[in-house]
C-alpha cells in the first residue's frame, strides 16, 4: 500500500512511476534567481517580498488550472441579441475573467503610470516583473493588460483627454461589461492600427475620419485587419483625417450610454493566443476623438508601440522561463538509463544551454524596464530607443526554438496538451509577429541609427560597461561596430546586426551580474566558433549548477 496517494486525485488506485509531478506549489517570482537578482540590481531587493504574492498565486494549481480552461475554451462572438439588435459582444470561459481579474488586481496594467507621477522610482521595473511572473500562468489575456499599459503615454499628447481616461485605466479593478465609462470603476484599451492592404505599412491606411460639427470629433469609415479584445472600452485607431494620418481615441461606448458603431465583422482562428479574441472591425460612422495634431498619427501613437513592444519581450522571455521550468523540473524528476536524467551529461548541457538564453532574456527585459523608470536620464532615453527594437527582434526570434527544444526534454509527455507545452509552442512565435514583425524591427534599429547618433553612443557605454572582462564578448563588440561601416548596405544584412547588437547587450550584461558559469557558458557559445544555432552545444561553464540555479523549488 506505499504505492498509494490518498492526499492526490485519483487516490485508491496505483500511482504511475517514474513520472515526474506536476509544478505546481512553486512560486514564480523568489524561485527565480536571475528576476530577483535584477530586482535587487536594478530597484531595491524589497520589490521580491513585493511580488512574493503574485509570485505564489502564479505557482498554484489553481492558476494552472484556469489557464489550461481559457485555452480550451475559445472566446464567441455574438453579432444580434434574440430581438435582432446588433450588439457585437465576445463572451469568455470564466477562466479568462479569473485571470484578467487578478493581472488587474496586480496592478499590471496602467498602474505604474500614476504610481511614477507620485514619486515611485521603480514603478515599471516592479510592473514588467509582475507581467513576467503572472503571464507564466497564460499568455493570452497578457495581450489587453499590455495594450492597457502603453495606452497612457500615448494619452498624454491630449492632457484633457488623459485625465478622463487614465485613472480608469489605472484602477485595480477589473470591470468587464459594455457600459458607459461613466457607470465603470475600471477599463481596458485595445488598438486598431493595421489594415488589409497595409499590414505594417500603416501610412497606407485607407480609414477616412471625417470632422463633425463638434469640436475635435470625427466619423471613421474603413476596417481594421487585426483589433484584439473587441469587448476592450476604449481603442486607438489611425485613420486618413484631412491632414493626413492621424490617431484617434474609440470609445466603445459614448458619454450618453449608447453603443458606438463598431461591428466585429468575425474573430481570427488563430495559430496560438487562442484564449484571446483578435478580430476584424468595420467602422461605418464610428465616432472618434482626436488623439494630437492630424497628420502626425505616427509620432502620437509612437509611444504606445514602444510600450508594447517592451511587453513582447517581456512576454517572450516569460515563455522561455516558463518552458525552462517545465523541463529543469522533469529531468530533475524523471529517471531513465539508470539515472536522474539531471544527471546525464548530455541533458545537462541541453537544459543548461536553455537555463543560460532564459536568464540572458530575462536580464535585457529588466534592464529596459529599469530604463521606463528614468524617463529625464538622456542615457536611458537613448538606450531604450535603440534596445528595445533590438530585444524585440532577438528575444522573440529566439523563443520558438528555444520552447521547442525545452518541450523536447519532455519527450511524448511534452507533446501532450495536459504538459502545457504545446501552448507555449504555439504561442512562441506570436510576440515576433506582433508591434512589428522581424523584418519591421531590424530596419527600425537601421532607423534609429541613422537619424539619432545618440542611440549608438548608448550602446556602446552599456556594452563598454563589461570591457576587458571577457575576451570573446570585446571580439564580438568589435566586430558588430565593423559592421557599422556603411549603414547604407546594411539593409540586406540588418537582422544580422541586430542580432549581434542585441547577443552582445546580454552579453554585457551576464559577465557584468550573472554567475560566473553562466557568463562564461553564454560567451563561449554565442560569440563562440562552434555553436550551431542548436541548443545542447556549450563546451564551456559548470553545467550541473547552471541548471540547478534555473530549477523551480518548492
Amino acid at each position: 500500500m506505499t504505492d498509494l496517494d490518498l492526499s492526490v486525485p485519483g487516490a485508491g488506485r496505483r500511482a504511475a512511476p517514474n513520472q515526474a509531478p506536476a509544478l505546481v506549489g512553486h512560486n514564480v517570482v523568489t524561485s527565480d534567481h536571475a528576476l530577483t537578482e535584477a530586482l535587487a540590481r536594478h530597484g531595491s531587493p524589497e520589490l521580491v517580498g513585493e511580488l512574493a504574492p503574485l509570485g505564489a498565486e502564479a505557482g498554484t494549481a489553481e492558476a494552472r488550472e484556469h489557464g489550461m480552461l481559457a485555452n480550451r475554451h475559445h472566446p464567441r462572438l455574438t453579432s444580434y441579441d434574440r430581438w435582432g439588435n446588433r450588439i457585437d459582444e465576445v463572451e469568455f470561459h470564466p477562466s479568462w475573467h479569473w485571470l484578467m481579474e487578478r493581472a488587474v488586481g496586480h496592478g499590471l496594467q496602467a498602474a505604474p503610470w500614476e504610481q511614477q507621477d507620485r514619486g515611485d522610482p521603480h514603478a515599471h521595473l516592479r510592473r514588467a516583473a509582475g507581467f513576467f511572473a503572472w503571464g507564466q500562468t497564460e499568455p493570452g489575456h497578457g495581450c489587453p493588460i499590455s495594450m492597457t499599459y502603453a495606452a497612457v503615454p500615448a494619452l498624454r499628447v491630449d492632457d484633457a483627454i488623459a485625465r478622463e481616461w487614465t485613472p480608469l485605466l489605472a484602477a485595480r479593478s477589473y470591470d468587464p461589461g459594455v457600459r458607459a465609462a461613466s457607470e465603470k470603476s475600471g477599463a481596458l484599451a485595445g488598438m486598431g492600427m493595421t489594415e488589409k492592404q497595409g499590414g505594417s505599412d500603416v501610412r497606407a491606411n485607407q480609414t477616412r475620419a471625417v470632422p463633425t460639427a463638434e469640436d475635435g470629433w470625427y466619423t471613421l469609415h474603413g476596417h481594421k485587419w487585426f483589433t484584439s479584445a473587441p469587448m476592450n472600452d476604449l481603442f486607438l485607431v489611425l485613420a486618413q483625417a484631412p491632414g493626413g494620418l492621424t490617431c484617434f481615441l474609440v470609445p466603445r461606448v459614448l458619454a450618453d450610454g449608447t453603443r458606438n458603431r463598431l461591428d466585429v465583422v468575425r474573430l481570427k482562428d488563430k495559430l496560438g493566443n487562442r484564449s484571446n479574441a483578435s478580430s476584424e472591425i468595420e467602422l461605418d460612422g464610428t465616432l472618434a476623438q482626436r488623439l494630437g495634431e492630424e497628420g502626425r498619427g505616427v509620432r502620437t501613437i509612437i509611444e504606445m508601440v514602444a510600450a508594447t513592444r517592451l511587453d513582447c519581450v517581456l512576454g517572450s522571455a516569460a515563455l522561455m522561463r516558463h518552458a525552462l521550468a517545465e523541463a529543469s523540473w522533469h529531468v530533475a524528476h524523471r529517471s531513465a538509463f539508470g539515472g536522474l536524467l539531471v544527471d546525464k551529461p548530455l541533458m545537462q548541457n541541453v537544459v543548461a544551454d536553455l537555463a543560460v538564453e532564459s536568464e540572458a532574456a530575462t536580464a535585457l527585459a529588466m534592464r529596459l524596464a529599469a530604463a521606463v523608470d528614468r524617463p529625464g536620464d538622456p542615457h536611458e532615453a537613448a538606450l531604450r530607443r535603440i534596445a528595445l527594437p533590438l530585444a524585440k527582434f532577438w528575444v522573440c526570434k529566439r523563443t520558438p526554438a528555444m520552447v521547442a527544444e525545452a518541450l523536447e526534454c519532455l519527450g511524448g509527455n511534452g507533446y501532450v496538451e495536459e504538459s502545457g507545452l504545446p501552448l507555449m509552442f504555439r504561442e512562441s512565435p506570436l510576440n515576433s509577429i506582433w508591434e512589428g514583425s522581424g523584418n519591421v524591427n531590424a530596419l527600425d534599429v537601421l532607423r534609429a541609427l541613422g537619424r539619432e547618433p545618440e542611440v549608438l553612443q548608448a550602446w556602446i557605454t552599456e556594452v563598454g560597461a563589461a570591457r576587458g572582462s571577457d575576451s570573446r564578448l570585446d571580439r564580438a563588440v568589435d566586430d558588430t561596430l565593423a559592421l557599422l561601416g556603411d549603414l547604407a548596405a546594411l539593409e540586406s544584412g540588418a537582422r544580422r546586426l541586430a542580432g549581434q547588437m542585441a547577443a552582445c547587450l546580454q552579453g554585457s550584461l551576464l559577465v557584468r551580474f550573472a554567475p560566473a558559469d553562466v557568463a562564461d557558458a553564454f560567451c563561449g557559445s554565442r560569440f563562440g566558433t562552434s555553436y550551431g544555432g542548436t541548443f545542447g552545444m556549450l563546451t564551456s561553464g559548470s553545467l550541473r549548477e547552471v541548471v540547478d540555479r534555473a530549477t523551480p523549488h518548492l
